[in-house]
Order: C-alpha cells, then structure tokens, then sequence
C-alpha cells in the first residue's frame, strides 16, 4: 500500500452513508457536517472564525477543550471530511514518541514530494508527557503538521506553554439540554443510522428527561436512548413506545460531569466558597449537594470550612472557626452519608454568618512590612528575663504587666522602632468585630497611665 495513496487514506477522514450497523448509537449518530453538528454555536455557528476556517480549508494548529461528549472528536471528524489535507488521527492513549516521529517523517516527505499538508489530531492529548509534545513542538512551529489537540482538561496546565502558544484555543461548553434533545429527536428519526422506521415513538416527557440528565454528554444521553428502545415491548400493532418509566430505568442517575482533579473540582469548589462568602445559604447548599453527589473528599470540603472561618468571617463571628473545626472532627468521626448533616449544618450557618477579612488583610500586611524591611531587634523591656543572664542584660526592665493596671492594660510599645505601614489590623463593622473596635478605640482615646507616688 502507498503510504500517500489518498484510496488507502485514514478511514478516519471518510464520511460512512450508513455506518457500522453494530456500532453504538452515540457512533453511528456523529455528525458528519457542519450542518449536522449540534450547540457550540458561538465556535462553529455562521460567520464564526473556526467556521469559515473549516469551510475554506485554512485549518492552522489548535487546541479543543471541554467536557466528555461536547463534541471534540466530532468537531475533529468534521475537519476531516471537509479537508484536501492529509488527516492523521492519534490518540494519547496508545501512541508514543517512535510514532510522532513516523507521522513527521511522513508529512514531511508529502509536504516535500506532494505539496500536501497534513492535519494531526491527537484526542486525549493532555495523557501525553513532556517529551511527546516536546518532540511535536518543532514541527508544529515549522508548518510540517497542523496540530488538533482534543482535552478534558485544563491545557494551560496540561499542554506545554509552548505548544499552547503555537496552537489557538478553542473552548466547548457542555450542550445544552435543548441541543441534546434535538440530537435524540434526529436519532429517533433517523432511518439511515439511527433507530427510525422501526415503529419507535418516545413520550416528550421522556425525551426531555434523557436531555436533563446526560448534563450536557451527548454520548451519554444516546447511548440511554438506545438502552431505552431495547428496553420498549411493542404493542399488537408492532408500534415500540418509550415512556418517561422507561427513560428513567435506561438512564439510572444523573451525569454529574465531575472530575475531582479536573476543571469541574477546582470551579464548583470555587462557586461554593464565593457563594459562603457573598452570605448565600441556597447557593452554597447547591454546590455542596453537587460535591457530595459526585463523591467529592469530605475532608477536602471540610478543610475549606475551617480556611473560610478565618479567611472571610474572622473576628466578626469567632463562633464561626469554632463550629467549622468541630466540623472537620465530626466528618472525620462519623463519615458519610451522615456527615452530609453536619457539612450542611455549618455551611448554612457560615453562610448567615457576618462577615469580615480583617483577620486576613492584617496578616498581609505584617508580613509584607518583614518581607520589604526587616525583622527589627526584639525591645530590651520585651525580651525575656526568665533567667539570670537575661536579667543582668538588661531584658524585662522598664516592662509594664497588664493586670497590675484597671481593665488590665496599660499604654506602652509592644513593636521595635522602624516598623511601618501601620495599623495592620483595623478591626470592621460588622458582628462581634464591631465591639472590639469599640474597645480599642476607647483604649486609644483615654489610655491608662501608670499611677506615680
């Protein structure tokens, strides 16, 4: 066979009319077209730039990020069809470095020989290591191939900046229920690769809820679909109905779409603390609900209870790092599923919570004043005098004990000279805090001064 007979091309890159009958529904289903492509239509809708880049052929190297079953591989596979461009397809999975360097010493040669650019896709490409991209990143950057990079997960962390430069990002959202709901219509009726013309209806009920629970994965919502129409008895007339009964057995729970190392992990836990930290107990309730689901670490969550107590409600209400700390022992002591309650206990009152970042602006800034000036000596009167040498130095003299003095505290200097970008801590207005403002501010206002003889 002749590596660069177009006869003997990657099957990849040939539209089948009818698919492999035995395949999955979800296979046979993939769009072929633009036309038949669903959602993503700020990326592939008219006019767009990906758009008229795939329909003029002017494919350069890019990066396709989203979640399972947004349409990464179909988007690839539509570029495929549509492109005079010699199209290989990889995967991360199997392939290594020995086969990068098969693909470029043959692009090379049909760029050379034929004047033949080849587009490389690789799925999954963030299961490559450092040396596979690196050993692409010439060759991406000389025009030997055009990279297509399909990822599920962050490529800014998960593709080398190098190669991510080289290539233009293109970010996929999770389909809407509405587009997954018109994918499972046109396989319903879809006589050529789907399960039209064999007397099969489904109830709008229960097409609406394969749509709502495959959260966003179109592979997930056909392949229930399909489970769902094994699943339908036919009636005397030959006639198959699938019912919301039948939708709801074939689908069995609902597609989180949750990696607890992925995007998914770092952006609900995101969501969760800016919905306790903007006092939004219904807020901060769903994205727990949506952790616990998924299987999330209760320690994990936990953990970042007690940060929160003192990140955002500090001194405003102490109670708050109190109930989050016997919260993190609890979860420890009891383990799910109970310890849902708890969690759902302290979050709700952290939420209600009044809130202030004092406690985190004052640490910030003591440790910038030591960062940009200094540790300044300890002061004589401060240093200490717990034994005989300390006391001939000098250490201790001149020091005023608090509780020799009404309301135990006197005016003196607890901080070296030097110091600047004071006050660190200004305490707010809110809860508890208010009163220790208070307090200090009398303090400051009518010190107390060593009674002389």
């Amino acid at each position: 066979m002749d590596l660069f007979d177009e006869e003997h091309a990657d099957p990849f890159m040939r539209p089948s009319s009818t698919g492999d009958p035995g395949a999955p529904l979800a296979a046979r289903m993939r769009p072929r077209t633009l036309e038949e492509y669903a959602g993503q239509e700020s990326l592939v809708g008219p006019g767009t730039l990906l758009r008229r880049a795939i329909e003029n052929d002017h494919i350069t190297s890019l990066i396709l990020w989203g979640p399972p079953g947004s349409g990464k591989s179909t988007l690839a596979q539509i570029i495929a069809n549509s492109t005079r461009a010699h199209f290989e397809n990889y995967s991360a999975v199997t392939s290594g470095v020995a086969d990068i360097r098969q693909v470029i010493a043959a692009a090379k040669e049909r760029r050379t020989k034929f004047r033949k650019k080849t587009i490389l896709f690789v799925d999954e490409i963030h299961r490559w290591n450092k040396a596979q991209q690196d050993a692409l990143l010439p060759h991406v950057e000389d025009g030997t191939v055009a990279l297509i990079g399909a990822t599920t997960e962050n490529p800014y962390f998960e593709v080398n900046a190098p190669l991510l430069s080289r290539s233009r990002l293109f970010r996929l959202e999770k389909l809407t229920d509405e587009a997954i709901r018109d994918l499972l219509l046109r396989a319903l009726n879809d006589e050529e690769r789907g399960l039209g013309g064999k007397g099969l209806t489904a109830d709008t009920e229960a097409l609406d809820h394969l749509a709502a629970i495959a959260g966003g994965d179109a592979r997930s919502a056909l392949g229930a679909l399909e489970s769902a129409a094994l699943a339908a008895v036919p009636d005397e007339e030959g006639n198959q109905r699938i019912t919301l009964v039948l939708a709801e057995e074939a689908a069995q729970e609902r597609q989180l779409g949750y990696d607890k190392t992925g995007d998914e992990h770092y952006d609900t836990i995101s969501a969760f603390i800016k919905s306790l930290r903007g006092s939004d107990p219904d807020a901060a309730l769903y994205w727990l609900a949506k952790m616990l689901l998924a299987g999330e670490d209760i320690k994990f969550i936990a953990r970042r209870l007690v940060i929160l107590a003192s990140e955002d409600i500090g001194n405003a209400d102490p109670m708050a790092l109190v109930l989050a700390n016997a919260a993190a022992q609890a979860v420890m002591f009891v383990g799910l599923p109970e310890a849902q309650l708890t969690l759902s206990q302290t979050v709700i009152y952290l939420a209600a919570a009044s809130k202030s970042n004092t406690a985190t602006v004052a640490i910030g800034r003591a440790m910038e004043e030591v960062k940009n000036n200094g540790v300044q000596r300890v002061p004589l009167h401060l240093r200490s005098a717990a034994y005989a040498g300390g006391k001939k130095m000098g250490h201790g003299k001149d020091y005023l004990y608090p509780h020799d003095f009404p309301g135990n505290w006197v005016e003196q200097s607890y901080l070296p000279e030097g110091v600047k970008g004071l006050p660190f801590y200004e305490p707010g207005e809110e809860g508890a805090e208010s009163r220790i403002k208070k307090r200090m501010e009398a303090r400051t206002a009518e010190p107390t001064k060593l009674e002389t003889e």
